[in-house]
């Protein structure tokens, strides 16, 4: 059997928004990514770590009217955005409170996996996690 795919970190990712405008914001003003390029359709923008396709629905016809996103269905679950310190945590949990983002709280997931994390959804309700090493 051949070796596996040597993979290494994530290099983007292309999200189906029902408003790029409206996510475009959001990802700029709450989690700091900036534009890139403009596509055919939507943006591309980059927080220097990774790069993020925002775009309509490439068949809109086949979207239900009013969809949202569900961690239910096959697919994504969540994304998660690594952060300096459980102090950045907090200090993102005030900025989601000064932008009206409804949150968690930040939550301790012990020492099995030594992480905090503090949840929230972007304007499509995809579930996003800023995440925080004990250190």
């Amino acid at each position: 059997m051949p070796p596996p795919i040597a993979t290494g970190p994530v290099h983007h990712l292309r999200l189906t928004v029902t408003d790029v405008a409206r996510s475009r914001a959001f990802y700029e003003e709450v989690l700091g990514f900036r534009h890139v390029m403009d596509l055919p359709a939507g943006v591309f923008l980059s927080n220097g770590a990774l790069g993020l396709g925002i775009d309509p629905s490439p068949d809109p016809g086949r979207a239900p009217a009013g969809d949202r996103f569900d961690e239910a269905r096959v697919g994504l679950d969540h994304l998660s955005f690594q952060v300096a310190s459980r102090a950045e945590l907090e200090r993102a949990a005030r900025l989601l409170d000064e932008q009206g983002v409804p949150r968690g709280e930040v939550t301790d997931l012990g020492d099995a996996f030594g992480l905090f994390i503090l949840v929230f959804r972007d304007p499509d309700n995809i579930q996003l996690e800023l995440t925080a090493a004990y250190g």
